[in-house]
C-alpha cells in the first residue's frame, strides 16, 4: 500500500519547466521548486556572457535531486523546443531564459534577437500547442525606458524604452498578450527591479565592486554616482515567482478599451512588478558594500552610460494585493549574504 502512495505522490507531481535553470534566478527558483514537490525540467544553453563555470556549478547543486533534470538547449532552436514541449507536456512554464544586459546589448543586438524574441516565440508556441496551464515570463524594470513618473507602476505606459534589452522585454509582453488573446493562453509577466544576491551574475554591480574592491583596484561609478536603483534580494524575487505560480490569470471584466489598463486585459493576462519599493542611491550601496567588506572603496567617477536610466523605483501593490507578498530583504542583509557566498565560493580568506 505504501508503494502505491509512493507511486501516486509521483504522478500528482506538477510538471514545470524553468527554461535558464542555470542562471542566477533560474537555480533560485529550481531550488525552491525542488523543495515543493515539483517535477522541475530546465532548460539552458549554457553560453559564455559570463564565466561557464558558475553555471555548472549551479547545476550541480540542482541534479542531486531526483525531481530535477537539466537538458542542454537553446530556445532558440525551434525543433528542439517543439518536441521538448511535445514529449513532456508541462504543467507550467518559467520563462527565465534570456539574453541578459543593457550594456551588452548596444554591442552584441543579435544575440538579443535570437533569444529574447526568437527564444520566446518558440515558448509560446509551445505552451499553445501543449495545452500549458499557465506561462510566466520575465520582463524587466528596464521596459519603463524614458518613464519618469516615479514609482514605476504597471498600469503606466511603457513604450518609450532606451536600449534594445528593454524593446525586447517589452516586445514579450506583447506577444504574451497576443497569444492570451489568440489562444487564451493564460500569461503572466514580471518585471523584475535590480535583483542581487548569492549565485548573483558576474557583469552585475555588486559582483563587479566586491571584485574590484578586494583586488584594491578602482570602481566605476556610473552618472558621477548619482543613480537609484531598487535593489531586490533574490529570495523575494523568488517568493514573488513561486506565490504567482498557480495564481492563473483570468480576464478582468473591469477593462476597458477606451482606457486600457496595461496590467490587465480581456484576455487572461496580467503584469507585475517585484521590487523592493525601497529605491537606494548608488553611493549608498557602495557605502552597504564598504561596510560588509570593511574596505574602502576607490571610485572612477564616470558619466552616464548609454541605454542606463537614472533612477528605478517599484510600484507593488497589485503584487501586494493579489499574493500579500512584500519583498523586505533589508539590503545590508542582502550584501552580507552575497559577500559570505562571494569569499566562500572563491576561497578567500
Amino acid at each position: 500500500m505504501a508503494v502505491a502512495t509512493e507511486m501516486g505522490a509521483v504522478m500528482n507531481k506538477k510538471k514545470i519547466l524553468v527554461t535558464g535553470g542555470a542562471g542566477f534566478i533560474g537555480f533560485h527558483l529550481c531550488k525552491r521548486l525542488i523543495c515543493h514537490e515539483f517535477d522541475v525540467v530546465t532548460v539552458d544553453n549554457l553560453n559564455d556572457y559570463y564565466d561557464v563555470r558558475i553555471k555548472e556549478d549551479r547545476l550541480k547543486l540542482l541534479e542531486a535531486a531526483p525531481n530535477f533534470r537539466f537538458i542542454k538547449m537553446d530556445i532558440a532552436n525551434r525543433g528542439e523546443m517543439e518536441h521538448l514541449f511535445a514529449a513532456e507536456k508541462f504543467d507550467y512554464v518559467v520563462n527565465l531564459a534570456a539574453q541578459a544586459g543593457v550594456r551588452y546589448s548596444i554591442l552584441n543586438p543579435h544575440a538579443y534577437v535570437e533569444s529574447n524574441l526568437l527564444g520566446f516565440a518558440n515558448i509560446l508556441e509551445g505552451c499553445r500547442h501543449n495545452k500549458v496551464k499557465h506561462l510566466i515570463f520575465a520582463s524587466s524594470s528596464s521596459v519603463y525606458g524614458a518613464n519618469t513618473n516615479i514609482p514605476f507602476s504597471v498600469h503606466h505606459n511603457v513604450d518609450h524604452p532606451v536600449s534594445l534589452y528593454a524593446a525586447t522585454k517589452k516586445s514579450n509582453e506583447l506577444l504574451a498578450h497576443t497569444y492570451s488573446s489568440l489562444y487564451k493562453l493564460p500569461c503572466t509577466g514580471l518585471r523584475f527591479f535590480t535583483v542581487y544576491g548569492p549565485w548573483g551574475r558576474p557583469d552585475m554591480a555588486l559582483f563587479l565592486f566586491i571584485k574590484a574592491i578586494l583586488e584594491d583596484r578602482p570602481i566605476d561609478v556610473f552618472n558621477h554616482g548619482d543613480m537609484r536603483r531598487d535593489f531586490t534580494y533574490i529570495d523575494d524575487i523568488v517568493e514573488g515567482v513561486f506565490r504567482l505560480i498557480e495564481r492563473i490569470p483570468v480576464a478582468n471584466p473591469a477593462w476597458d478599451g477606451s482606457h486600457p489598463d496595461p496590467s490587465s486585459s480581456y484576455a487572461p493576462y496580467k503584469l507585475y512588478n517585484i521590487g523592493n519599493n525601497q529605491p537606494v542611491s548608488l553611493l549608498k550601496f557602495i557605502e552597504v558594500i564598504e561596510d560588509a567588506l570593511g574596505i574602502k572603496a576607490v571610485k572612477n567617477l564616470l558619466p552616464m552610460q548609454q541605454g542606463d536610466v537614472a533612477e528605478t523605483y517599484a510600484d507593488i501593490d497589485d503584487l501586494v494585493r493579489d499574493t500579500g507578498f512584500t519583498p523586505s530583504t533589508p539590503l545590508h542583509t542582502g550584501v552580507t549574504n552575497f559577500v559570505t557566498w562571494y569569499k566562500g565560493y572563491f576561497k578567500i580568506q
